[in-house]
């Protein structure tokens, strides 16, 4: 009997030792090649396009202020191997619970006739469904931001009523806590109608999207409103920063409670821009209350990103133009609609590498 119970209690004590040695499991981006934490984050990403390749690009910043191309100014992902267009427009990217990194684009491309991809100007006739006619997204999940799994999204395969889809454009992702699943919001416009803003959610896969849903509307019904990005803020309130197309084309924002609902209409304008400007985004500064409203100016030639940083929303700090300010590009000139995340150490240094740049920190 003694015997038996002293062989019993070794093997638990084995089993308990070697439960213990066993590492835990951990998703592709959470594996870390030093000892930092791998909530520690201190580089930036940039997704971005250009109109001359309707691709994917991606520049990192270990300062937030300096960006270089990981690839010399070359796609990362062509947009002729992704969408049905063969061509991808206004990239962005997100992070979400699982430890996965997420992008959304536009499917369509502006040149595909004059590149022989198709015989006409727009996919569909201008007279019936207007200019940059699309019907859908390309939609991106990645592990480590190398290898990516894509899925072409077009409204009008999985809903009824959407043959008359006029475009569908700008789409971005953030988690929703209270659904447990990643909300894609983006600009649509039914037929002539103007454009508004929808969200949808994505399944666990990141393939296929729910039937969209209204997530804003603006108070003057005449004016035409698109390319809406929402940031959680510290205090758990939601702010929506868009693109009112009034004159000039500009940034507002507004708040809710709510990540899908709610937004409260705020009348003042939020760029620094005299001309037009569309696609905001907002990111903050590692170790800071600070963040950055990031967006495109295409009212001036060359086109180029504006900055403006606010610690409360309310106050907002012009940082001027790229390259005409604090904010640098070191190889590459012109992005188009952009969106920045922050990275760890370890998954700039793995992303760097994989593209053969070299990354340093100070």
């Amino acid at each position: 009997m003694c015997l038996k119970f002293f062989t019993l209690i070794a093997a638990l004590l084995f089993v308990i030792t070697a439960c213990k040695n066993t590492p835990k499991s951990t998703t592709p981006d959470q594996t870390e090649e030093s000892s930092e934490s791998p909530t520690v984050m201190e580089a930036y990403l940039l997704t971005y396009f250009k109109d001359d390749t309707h691709s994917l690009h991606m520049a990192l910043s270990t300062d937030g202020y300096s960006f270089t191309d990981i690839n010399e100014g070359k796609p990362i992902v062509a947009g002729d191997s992704i969408a049905s267009q063969k061509g991808i427009r206004d990239p962005h990217i997100s992070r979400g619970p699982d430890g996965a990194f997420y992008v959304v684009m536009t499917d369509l491309h502006l040149f595909a006739k004059n590149l022989g991809y198709r015989e006409t100007t727009w996919e569909r006739p201008i007279e019936e469904y207007d200019w940059g006619n699309n019907k859908g997204f390309v939609m991106m999940k990645s592990y480590d931001l190398i290898h990516w799994e894509h899925t072409n999204f077009l409204f009008d395969e999985h809903f009824e009523g959407f043959d008359e889809i006029g475009c569908a454009w700008a789409p971005q992702s953030i988690y929703d806590p209270e659904e447990g699943k990643m909300m894609v919001y983006y600009t649509m416009r039914m037929g002539h109608g103007l454009t508004k803003l929808y969200y949808s959610y994505a399944n666990e896969n990141f393939t296929t999207l729910t039937e969209p849903q209204p997530l804003f509307e603006y108070p003057d019904d005449s004016i035409q409103i698109l390319d809406a990005d929402i940031t959680k803020l510290p205090d758990g309130k939601y702010c929506m920063m868009y693109v009112a197309q009034e004159n000039p084309i500009g940034v507002k924002m507004a708040f809710s409670d709510s990540i899908n609902s709610g937004y409260v209409y705020n009348p003042e304008w939020v760029d620094r821009e005299p001309g037009s400007c569309e696609a905001p985004n907002v990111w903050q500064r590692i170790d800071s209350d600070n963040y950055v409203l990031m967006y495109d100016i295409y009212s001036i030639n060359p086109h180029n990103f504006g900055f403006v940083e606010t610690s409360d929303f309310e106050n907002f700090k012009d940082l001027g133009h790229f390259n005409e300010g604090k904010m640098k590009t070191t190889n590459f000139t012109s992005p188009k609609h952009g969106a920045v995340i922050q990275l760890t150490r370890a998954e700039s240094q793995k992303l760097a590498q994989h593209w053969e740049y070299t990354l340093n920190f100070e």
